[in-house]
């Protein structure tokens, strides 16, 4: 749970968008929303909503020229999109990704001590006289042992890899990590160990993470609060227990519903969404969701509704709750 209430990272009107030859995307489009030290935030939604663009653009990894990003993104309270060299590079040492694909994102030409010796290699600290204590410490850590330092990434299975790629991450001790679907690419009895790992981890270390997937279940079992996304906008905030009790957005109800149900008591009606999503190169005015949307109304299709706070800590985009107090 959060360790206390202050902003670590905050986004003001954050826009992202990609240049095509068949247009612009609008893969993040005008989203706030404030991540509190200590906490795991979730990000979830279809494939393609824009969560992945969203998370790495919280720790500047957008870095595509046809990319164009407008807004704010406060880490510290410094606006990391104006932070350029030493300052930018400081940064990165105390925010850090692991990503989706263990395999791909591992070099298969280094072992693993030359891998986990590259952030002190990129920050100027190779020739630390407590280097190879360290990397001891840091393969130890997501449990793994020192004759793996030897080994090539194809000498590991998945999960091994992962927990590599885990180790790389906490290498200049951040204190904001992204997980850009760190488990889908794993065996579901990984997946439970790994979940594990990190979740012991952030206990051990104070650590914040930002955890996008597109699996309901795993982003429920570790989130602390849980933004669901749509088409490049936020439709709801809430915590977990929030979301259970009530959800409101209608998207964010048809989404939990498509969770499977294990307790014959607690079964959710399954509500099927008409339509396909609309392309984010040419996304509907007002309520992105309304093309799909059961309770469409009329200010749906021109207005787009503010994400606001109707009950403490549970903010919703949504018409519906115009009038909530």
């Amino acid at each position: 749970m959060p360790q206390d209430n202050e902003a670590l990272i905050k986004a003001e009107h954050l826009k992202i968008y990609f240049k095509r030859k068949t247009g612009t995307t609008h893969a993040v489009d005008d989203v706030s929303f404030e991540i509190k030290r200590g906490e795991t935030f979730g990000i979830v939604g279809e494939s393609g909503c824009g969560k992945s663009t969203l998370g790495l653009s919280l720790i500047r990894l957008m870095t595509d020229p046809a990319t164009r990003m407008e807004g704010n993104v406060y880490f510290h309270g410094k606006n990391i999109l104006d932070l350029k060299g030493k300052e930018l590079k400081e940064m990165r040492m105390k925010a850090q990704v692991i990503f989706q694909d263990p395999s791909a994102s591992l070099n298969p030409r280094r072992t693993i001590r030359q891998i986990l010796m590259e952030p002190f290699e990129i920050h100027g600290l190779k020739n630390s006289p407590d280097l190879e204590k360290r990397i001891e410490e840091l393969i130890l850590m997501v449990g793994l042992d020192t004759y793996h330092l030897s080994r090539y990434p194809h000498e590991l299975s998945g999960g091994q890899k992962q927990r590599v790629g885990i180790a790389r991450a906490l290498a200049m001790d951040p204190e904001l990590i992204v997980c850009d679907e760190a488990v889908s690419a794993l065996d579901v009895s990984v997946q439970a160990q790994v979940l594990n790992l990190l979740q012991d981890l952030k206990a051990k270390l104070g650590l914040t993470y930002i955890f996008i997937s597109h699996n309901l279940n795993v982003v429920y079992q570790v989130s602390d609060r849980v933004a669901v996304m749509y088409l490049g906008n936020i439709m709801e905030i809430a915590t977990y227990d929030q979301l259970y009790a009530r959800r409101m957005h209608p998207y964010t109800q048809a989404l939990l519903s498509a969770i499977p149900q294990v307790d014959k008591n607690e079964r959710v009606e399954r509500i099927r969404l008409e339509g396909d999503v609309p392309s984010p190169n040419n996304p509907p005015p007002g309520c992105r969701f309304h093309t799909r949307c059961s309770k469409c109304m009329e200010i749906c299709k021109s207005v787009k509704p503010e994400l606001r706070e109707v009950e403490p800590d549970h903010f919703v985009a949504c018409h519906l709750y115009d009038d909530a107090q």
